[in-house]
């Protein structure tokens, strides 16, 4: 079937009502039935998470796709997740994303071009001695790469796991591409902050403090963050203590090393639902994550004070694309049997990053 061009949502849907939209997408989902699937990363905005078949993070809904007999897959989450979707979906299903422009900005920030120059440079340096691990955050080149040269993926959730699994294949590894979660792994692992370096991609050289012996580098942290996470700071945890001192304060390890120092507890954000689902009654938490996530726990327990570590934190701007109007026009377009904005990831690419992914899940049990 051909493929619609990316162009501008139509202005009709802007000026759509509200519940003519709701209607519009209940009724595509009565029509297709157990054709279609919709995943919602836990970080959607509330009116569109409402029409996810599943919800969770990026990896786990990548595989409850590849588990669906569905023939479309409309993903509500941002492009990194849909092309590992479609890695591991079959050829006979069609992965959507509902707005092209819903990227990751800590993904963009390891493009192939510049780790393909940074790992020419690092192995002129340290010779045979490095394997690629990179988030799972990262855009299916950066996952191939890996792949290619032996490393694999990880998440946040076993990201321990896969940085002990690397520093048993070779003597340092190359963190792609959000520097705090590799930084905080390490540490929780006891390798001290002096046997890590930041790797700047703009600058093609480490940056490093005066005296470090480069020979005892064993971390080399690409010089990425998370937008949304790099936003918290220790004095916004000291301001929590300070309003309400049995305030727990619990984050995302996608934060600073000096907020989850000063944090109580620190984690996936699956491990950050647990933990508060299982809290008792009546505890406070401050937590350091994404708003939209932070405002359903909030609303899932309210026997809980649930509230932002960050009070003026905005949403995820590149996830909250994925809007009303957009999965609305994407299903009214499938329908009509035209597939808009579909995620095709190239084979040459896919073959090596299920490479990446399947070392990774061989890894962890």
């Amino acid at each position: 079937m051909e493929l619609v061009k990316p162009t501008i949502l139509p202005e009709h849907y802007r000026t759509m009502s509200t519940e003519e939209k709701v209607s519009r997408i209940h009724q595509a989902k009565a029509f297709f039935g157990n054709e279609l699937l919709i995943p919602g990363h836990h970080y959607q905005r509330e009116d569109v998470i409402q029409f996810a078949d599943v919800t969770g993070d990026s990896l786990q809904l990548a595989q409850l796709c590849a588990k669906s007999d569905a023939a479309f897959i409309v993903f509500c989450g941002v492009h990194f997740m849909a092309e590992t979707a479609d890695m591991l979906t079959s050829p006979s299903q069609t992965v959507l994303l509902p707005d092209l422009a819903a990227g990751c900005s800590m993904a963009d920030m390891a493009t192939h071009a510049q780790t393909k120059r940074a790992w020419k440079s690092l192995t002129e340096m340290y010779g045979n001695t490095l394997v690629p691990l990179t988030y799972v955050n990262s855009t299916a080149a950066i996952k191939a790469f890996c792949g290619e040269h032996g490393g694999a993926c990880l998440t946040s959730s076993n990201a321990k796991e896969m940085v002990s699994w690397a520093l048993h294949q070779k003597e340092r590894l190359l963190f792609l591409p959000d520097q705090h979660l590799g930084r905080n792994t390490a540490a929780e692992l006891g390798i001290p902050l002096e046997q890590m370096a930041v790797w700047c991609p703009h600058k093609n050289e480490l940056e490093r403090a005066d005296g470090i012996n480069l020979d005892e580098i064993r971390i080399i942290l690409w010089k990425g963050h998370c937008s949304v996470h790099e936003k918290f700071t220790v004095s916004q945890i000291n301001e929590k203590r300070a309003q309400f001192p049995d305030m727990n304060i619990i984050v995302h390890p996608e934060c600073s090393y000096e907020v989850v120092q000063a944090a109580d507890d620190a984690g996936s954000t699956s491990h950050i639902i647990q933990v508060i689902q299982e809290a008792e009654s009546g505890t406070k938490w401050a937590v350091g994550t994404e708003m939209n996530l932070v405002n359903r726990l909030a609303k899932q327990h309210p026997d809980k004070q649930i509230e932002s570590l960050n009070p003026y934190m905005c949403p995820c701007l590149t996830m909250n694309r994925i809007d009303l109007e957009h999965l609305c026009w994407t299903l009214d377009l499938l329908r009509e049997g035209v597939y808009q904005f579909e995620i095709n990831v190239p084979k040459t690419i896919t073959d090596y990053a299920k490479m990446a992914l399947d070392r990774m899940l061989l890894s962890v049990k």
